[in-house]
């Protein structure tokens, strides 16, 4: 045999040029794809976000810190100016019962108390929101689809949580307590006293709302199966005993009781959300 002269070789190269060019696209060589364009986990998301240094990190948090604590301040400032009103919405479960100031400024601080409370519950979305957007470039595509819910769900279950607290837990602890001294005592409180039963009341009822949250999220990670926490419901009954009694600042067995059945409804429900997630 001899070996194909200059020509042939010419040939066999212009005619594989002629099929290349019949492609549409031509063919993608290997070294032709973008190192952006492949991802070695599906769930991870393909951003042009550069990397942030520690430093830039602690600026970043710095600022959203600062602004969640400008949020506040403004809420409170502004519960602050309609303080009245909301005093007077917080006094309506206790109907008939006559409110003593027994300082001279003992209202005053029950103002700048009730406004505090009210401040940070209505600050409480744009403080979620910047805790989200801080640790949400870290997330993959299918953490950042999950977000959404928790912080809806979140938010819904805080403001139940304030609404089963105001119609439910306070009228039935006052009513205990009213129905209980009638005939010995009259019925007129300290108004600093009433005020720090209540608040205290229902901003812990709105905190024991999240534990649907709190299971979702454990769910989510791993940690914990649908499973594994429905095995462990006789531990969580007696945890909803001691929470009941430890989060509200009354005695009566009625508004514990209440309170531990909300907590374990509430787990009931959190169990049923990871099945729903698979977990």
């Amino acid at each position: 045999m001899t070996a194909p002269s200059n020509i042939d070789a010419d040939a066999i190269e212009a005619r594989n040029a002629a099929i290349m060019a019949m492609e549409p696209d031509g063919p993608i060589a290997p070294s032709d794809v973008e190192p952006d364009m492949v991802a070695d986990d599906p769930d991870e998301d393909l951003s042009d976000d550069v990397e942030m240094s520690v430093f830039d990190h602690l600026e970043e948090l710095r600022q959203r810190i600062f602004y969640s604590l400008i949020a506040i301040g403004i809420c409170i400032v502004g519960c602050f100016t309609q303080v009245k009103p909301i005093v007077q919405l917080l006094e309506v479960p206790a109907q008939g019962v006559k409110f003593l100031q027994l300082s001279p400024g003992e209202f005053f601080f029950v103002s700048i108390k009730t406004a505090g409370y009210t401040g940070l519950t209505l600050a409480a979305p744009f403080i979620l929101y910047q805790i989200v957007a801080y640790v949400t470039p870290g997330l993959t595509r299918k953490e950042k689809r999950f977000i959404a819910p928790v912080m809806f769900g979140s938010s819904f279950l805080f403001l139940a949580g304030l609404a089963f607290s105001y119609f439910a837990l306070i009228p039935a602890a006052l009513n205990f307590f009213v129905s209980y001294g009638e005939d010995v005592v009259e019925q007129a409180w300290s108004i600093d006293k009433y005020f720090e039963f209540v608040l205290l009341l229902m901003f812990s009822t709105g905190l024991a709302f999240q534990i649907p949250i709190v299971q979702a999220l454990l769910g989510f990670i791993g940690i914990v199966s649908s499973q594994q926490m429905l095995s462990a419901w006789r531990y969580v009954l007696v945890g909803a005993a001691v929470l009941g009694a430890v989060i509200t600042p009354s005695t009566d067995p009625l508004t514990q009781s209440l309170l531990g059945g909300a907590v374990l409804a509430l787990y009931m429900g959190g169990i049923g959300l990871v099945k729903l997630l698979g977990k």
